[in-house]
């Protein structure tokens, strides 16, 4: 297949990048002006519909996003243009064309009353990133059938920002970490992720999906799982999500129970300690 990624230079879309072209031809594009990429623009329609019918893709992977939770408190509209109004064109362009389109979406379009959530669960986002990204959903499902929705949670991978580089740093230079202990989640790989993403494309299963790696845990008793198998002394004090305020709420549950993924055939994603030892083996070597 010939398979559009938008957002390639990002940390899941480097990752999936990496693991389709073993298999497919991919177009890469990204809003940044780079040789080895096609710029593009997702909150212009007419740039989308302009590149889709020069390039033919057969599907289109949306990883493009405005994706940090706290200036998007504060950046809401430009959050609401890249999140909702940029899958709105895609869904748009690739129903002019009859194609599929897979689009990242998240955990956060809940609002953390339920200890886990269901594919069909209602949602009620409680932060800006949430909103915005829930007005994306609704918007593909308003313009196009042919569509494979990914929540998922508490992304870490290679290349890019994450929650695990940043804890490795901070234990270079603190002999005891604060991390919040009231927040719940399932850490998930960008590698597993991709996996995942490059076997529903294979099929016509359209819909919405939980995919997260399985188990869960605090970020406190993920940061205590980093410091485990990274062989780090540096000790992890537990406090509230009150004591460590930010600009915008968290959800205290965004548990991503993957029921579809499994009923559909799939195997579930392995546990989250078994893909962070994997992480681990490239971040500190």
């Amino acid at each position: 297949m010939k398979i559009l990624v938008t957002g390639a230079k990002g940390m899941l879309g480097t990752d999936l990048i990496d693991i389709l072209s073993k298999n497919h031809e991919i177009i890469a594009t990204d809003i940044v002006d780079d040789e080895n990429i096609v710029k593009l623009d997702i909150t212009d329609l007419n740039d989308i519909k302009s590149k889709f019918n020069s390039l033919k893709p057969d599907i289109v992977i949306n990883v493009a996003a405005f994706t940090d939770v706290d200036a998007c408190e504060t950046n809401e509209d430009l959050a609401y243009k890249i999140n909702a109004i940029g899958p709105k064109n895609l869904a748009i362009a690739s129903e002019n064309i009859d194609i599929p389109l897979l689009h990242i979406s998240t955990d956060y379009v809940f609002g953390g009353d339920k200890h886990s959530y269901d594919e069909d669960d209602e949602t009620g986002p409680i932060s800006a990133y949430g909103r915005t990204k829930l007005a994306g959903e609704i918007l593909i499902k308003d313009h196009t059938d042919k569509y494979f929705i990914f929540r998922t949670a508490w992304l870490y991978g290679y290349n890019g920002n994450n929650f695990v580089k940043t804890m490795l740093e901070l234990s270079k230079t603190n002999d005891e970490i604060s991390v919040v202990n009231d927040q719940h989640g399932s850490p998930t790989y960008t590698r597993d992720l991709s996996d995942a993403i490059a076997k529903i494309i294979e099929t016509e299963k359209y819909g919405t999906y939980h995919i997260t790696n399985s188990g869960n845990c605090t970020w406190y008793e993920f940061t205590k799982e980093i410091f485990k198998q990274s062989n780090i002394d540096t000790k992890v004090k537990p406090v509230t999500t009150v004591e460590f305020p930010r600009p915008a709420p968290r959800p205290e549950y965004s548990i991503l129970n993957n029921n579809k993924w499994k009923s559909e055939g799939f195997t579930p994603l392995r546990s989250y300690k078994d893909a962070l030892n994997d992480y681990l083996k490239l971040e500190l070597n």
